[in-house]
């Protein structure tokens, strides 16, 4: 492995900071994928993938921003055979579940002729302390456009552990790994036990989604954000509620439960106000 070059794309993102962080205490040569970099990758840019691609023997792909969004297949297959022309051998794609762009995407990299590697997963809980619902927490009142749905959160460290393990390990060659926490727990309970590990009180309030886009419409957020939101209150959450053993098939352990992420996220002092 020590003469391997692994490019994260989306390095600075949930999953992949983490995995790039992993490789490199291991001693492995990773070269981040991000507009930022040395060499500059961005994916609404096309011009940049060749250059990110070349001398690199693996790539860990995160799409931004998100599977979902049309376009997604088409890039995933130009940058799939940018990847086999470049000499890249094994790729390792994030994917999400129940969406069929997602699907889609993970079928391009399945037929592409190099090793592959898919992490499908459910709801990532970070999206409370390193994401779009950070704020609310912090301001004390969750509102989306949710009530009894509930999801198997899945906390970002178990994905880098997994997407790390299909990176470095031939083992995890050709398969699928479905990504869940434990047990499943509507939004309401994962922001009371946020609440409760931060030590104070942080309400949860379901709102229509008519409400709840018109209210992003006014932050000025992004259209294709809004419209990426909306497909996955309307869509994703809640068509697929089951638990998955993606977590222990490719580690051999348990995936971590909400309370531990709370716990522990509560201890850094991102909630504390």
């Amino acid at each position: 492995m020590t003469n391997t070059t692994i490019l994260v794309i989306g390095s600075t993102g949930k999953t992949g900071k983490r995995v790039a962080d992993q490789l490199e205490k291991r001693g492995i040569d990773v070269r981040h994928g991000s507009r930022s970099a040395d060499i500059p990758f961005d994916w609404d840019d096309p011009q940049t993938w060749a250059a990110s691609l070349t001398a690199v023997d693996k790539v860990y792909i995160t799409y931004y921003p998100d599977l979902a969004v049309p376009g997604s297949v088409d890039a995933i297959r130009k940058l799939t055979e940018l990847a086999e022309d470049a000499g890249v051998t094994r790729l390792v794609l994030l994917s999400g579940r129940n969406e069929a762009e997602a699907e889609k995407a993970e079928r391009v990299v399945m037929a592409s002729g190099l090793e592959w590697t898919i992490v499908r997963c459910a709801f990532f809980a970070q999206n409370f302390s390193e994401g779009a619902w950070l704020d609310e927490v912090l301001a004390g009142t969750v509102s989306l456009p949710v009530d009894g749905v509930q999801e198997p959160f899945v906390d970002a460290d178990d994905i880098a552990d997994v997407a790390v393990a299909a990176l470095t390990d031939d083992r995890h060659v050709g398969h699928l790994y479905e990504l869940t926490g434990p047990r499943l727990l509507s939004f309401r309970d994962a922001v009371a036990q946020i609440g409760a590990a931060a030590g104070r009180e942080i309400s949860f309030v379901s709102v229509p989604i008519e409400d709840y886009t018109a209210m992003l419409t006014e932050y000025g957020l992004p259209q294709d954000f809004i419209w990426l939101l909306n497909h996955l209150f309307t869509e994703v959450l809640g068509s697929k509620v089951q638990l998955a053993d993606g977590v222990q098939r490719a580690l051999g352990r348990e995936p971590k439960d909400l309370s531990d992420y709370a716990r522990d996220t509560a201890a850094t002092g991102v909630w504390t106000v």
